[in-house]
């Protein structure tokens, strides 16, 4: 009996850890946080100049920094948290985090497992090549070899085009190996190349391909964590926070739609 009783115990704590069944904090309005007072987000510090480690190896770039204004106006303590990229969401899912601001594009096969907030900027999936290559068009992909990141939805989105996908553990080292030489092409959000173009890769972008809209990934059991992060949002847009912030490491206000509605004409 006693050894039946152990085995029980046993398989309910590993049960606890495999689902994230960690008690949360609540704070005085009733939002449950991992640790009473903070926010703690999750970002990836692979994408500059989205997220990037300094020296210091603290993260910076335009999501800890949309991170941390989020946190100001919910009056929380900002806590980034790096986890890469592929385990971000499932970080998120288990309670490793409060919410990721991470560069995480709406989708379907996403919202199975967590909720989103409303969009904080805009972006989509561009082709980048080198300047004398051939190809400008996703029709010009078949049978190329073409990079993306591991866990992105860039990855997918290459699959459609050809069967000989590369796959990298961020957007900077395949663009950078693209600069290089190596692979044909690199399919990722068109921020992200065109910043990389502008800090001497040798690449030059093509075709855009798509629309879409990146957001806060909040679990799935905390609703009212997205009314508290959207009414953050609304009033981050409303005073100029986000396109400041945006401004500041883009050049360019990428939270607004219209944003990518330019690039693609």
């Amino acid at each position: 009996m006693r050894m039946k009783k152990k085995f029980i115990m046993a398989f309910l704590v590993t049960a606890a850890v495999l689902t994230g069944c960690a008690e949360k904090d609540k704070g005085e309005d009733g939002l449950e946080l991992v640790h009473e007072g903070q926010f703690i987000f999750a970002a990836s510090g692979e994408f500059k100049p989205f997220s990037y480690v300094k020296d210091d190896m603290s993260m910076t770039g335009f999501d800890v920094e949309v991170g941390k204004a989020i946190a100001k106006e919910l009056g929380l303590k900002p806590v980034e948290k790096r986890i890469k990229f592929k385990g971000i969401v499932e970080g998120v899912k288990t309670g490793r985090a409060d919410v990721a601001v991470a560069s995480h594009t709406i989708n379907d096969m996403r919202a199975k497992y967590v909720r989103f907030s409303t969009p904080y900027y805009y972006s989509g999936p561009q082709i980048f090549t080198r300047a004398d290559s051939d190809i400008k068009t996703t029709a010009d992909l078949k049978g190329k070899e073409v990079a993306a990141a591991k866990g992105s939805t860039y990855a997918d989105t290459a699959k459609q085009y050809t069967g000989n996908v590369k796959i990298y553990d961020s957007d900077i080292t395949a663009l950078k190996a693209l600069s290089e030489g190596r692979h044909d092409a690199v399919i990722t959000d068109f921020v992200t190349g065109r910043s990389a173009a502008n800090e001497g890769f040798k690449i030059k972008g093509q075709q855009l391909i798509e629309r879409s809209a990146q957001a806060v990934v909040i679990p799935k059991d905390n609703p009212l964590m997205e009314k508290k992060v959207n009414e953050a949002l609304e009033k981050l847009r409303k005073d100029g926070t986000l396109a400041k912030i945006s401004i500041k490491y883009f050049g360019d206000d990428i939270t607004k739609e219209e944003t990518a509605e330019k690039q693609n004409q």
